[in-house]
């Protein structure tokens, strides 16, 4: 008489078994989205079912970084094996996992067995790896490159790239091409490079050309913006990402951006957040964003216009005043002209590079000051305010541009914002 037990193909109906010194031991301590990894696949391993970090991550509503992470955890802890396939050897950082018995562990065999065990089992992997054609093939392509021999331990180095960064024989290759072009041979400085690329999930040689020209771009529009605000160092991550997103999200052309930098001329410390603050208002006046400050239905645009107006308004009203004046002082509009003319020989001087420039200079400026002086008292004289033929703007601070000094929002630009709100509806009315 044969005796069997009914089979259960559904696995959500059979039970996991999970030891009470992992409960006890380790889960207490263990980051719980590590644990949620373990027990899943611990689950699977129970019925011998095979699933990737891929699919892990996604039942679980995790990033594959972090399930790797949690991996890492689990073997620095020594409850889970990694044994790495062959195909490592071809790039692909592929291994299968062993769920390790804790009591079998504590009770069983002594930690030091286990670590010669460990170790061993490396030691095959890593003479396998080495004994791989394309391995072979990779250390001749790099010696080619560098003109000397490898010697044992960078050979060991550039395998631990494989095993534990995940890289591909020709990125290694490629990696060793790229810092011999630009004179960095250093084994560090290389490995740094092959990591990076293998984070940013470059795993071919097509892959990281594409990602080096569009770094190549970007440095070069980094160094044009530099150049075009007079700095002499390199840029910082923070201002790399700040540049990045003119162009990538703004949409702003090169020759927008520098017009934004020209901005900065007279500005004694000129920086990266002061063209920043110009270009985000820029970009917000063209996509219309609503305005700060709460007024439903402003658009950054709409107060810009309301700022136009305004500005008009007032030069058209001080023209009507200097009108006004010439006609009842016609003296002062000589007084004007005679230093406008002396400004511009001002200028004239500056450029002739001439010795005596600077004593030709304040000869000249002391003629303006006399002449402004003059004009000052024909304007008080005849019952004028002295800046009565000024432009009265609302806010000195900004002269009603909405921008500050060091590019940013003006203080007046709510109360503007709350203007243009009525503006704009009595506009519509007319």
């Amino acid at each position: 008489m044969n005796f069997r037990r009914e089979e259960i193909k559904e696995y959500y109906l059979l039970d996991t078994d999970v030891e009470n010194i992992f409960i006890n031991e380790y889960m207490a301590s263990a980051p719980g989205d590590f644990v949620k990894v373990y027990l899943f696949a611990l689950m699977y391993a129970g019925v011998r079912e095979s699933l990737d970090n891929d699919m892990i991550a996604r039942q679980l509503s995790m990033k594959v970084e972090d399930v790797e992470k949690a991996w890492t955890y689990w073997e620095s802890m020594g409850v889970i094996r990694k044994e790495r396939k062959n195909a490592a050897a071809e790039g692909k950082a592929e291994y299968d996992l062993e769920f390790v018995s804790l009591k079998r562990m504590l009770y069983g065999k002594q930690k030091s067995e286990q670590k010669k065990e460990k170790q061993k089992q490396e030691d095959r992997n890593t003479k396998d790896l080495l004994s791989n054609k394309k391995i072979q093939s990779m250390y001749k392509s790099i010696e080619r490159i560098t003109g000397r021999a490898l010697n044992g331990t960078e050979m060991m180095e550039i395998v631990s790239w494989i095993q534990d960064y995940g890289a591909t024989p020709e990125i290694v290759v490629y990696a060793y091409s790229y810092c011999k072009a630009k004179e960095k041979d250093n084994v560090r400085y290389i490995a740094a490079v092959v990591r990076q690329w293998v984070e940013r999930g470059l795993l071919d040689v097509l892959a990281v050309e594409d990602y080096l020209k569009q770094m190549d771009e970007k440095h070069a529009r980094y160094r044009r913006v530099y150049k075009a605000l007079g700095f002499m160092r390199n840029a910082t991550e923070e201002e790399m990402r700040i540049m990045d997103r003119w162009f990538d999200h703004m949409g702003f052309s090169m020759d927008k951006v520098l017009e934004a930098c020209g901005k900065t001329s007279g500005i004694p410390n000129p920086s990266i957040n002061y063209v920043n603050k110009i270009l985000t208002s820029w970009y917000e006046e063209k996509s219309g964003n609503p305005v700060g400050g709460g007024q439903k239905g402003v658009s950054a645009a709409t107060v810009q216009q309301y700022y136009s107006y305004l500005r008009k308004t007032e030069e058209e009203e001080a023209e009507a005043r200097k009108k006004e004046v010439y006609q009842k002082i016609p003296r002062v509009r000589e007084l004007e002209d005679a230093m406008n003319s002396y400004r511009m020989n001002i200028s004239k001087v500056y450029l002739s590079g001439r010795a005596d420039k600077e004593k030709d200079v304040k000869n000249l400026q002391s003629r303006i000051e006399k002449l402004n002086r003059e004009r000052a008292a024909l304007l008080t004289d005849h019952d004028f305010e002295v800046d009565y033929m000024d432009i009265h703007y609302k806010c000195k601070i900004c002269k009603d541009t909405g921008t500050n000094d060091e590019g940013g929002r003006c203080e007046c630009y709510v109360l503007r914002a709350k203007e243009a709100e009525l503006w704009k509806k009595n506009s519509a009315k007319q």
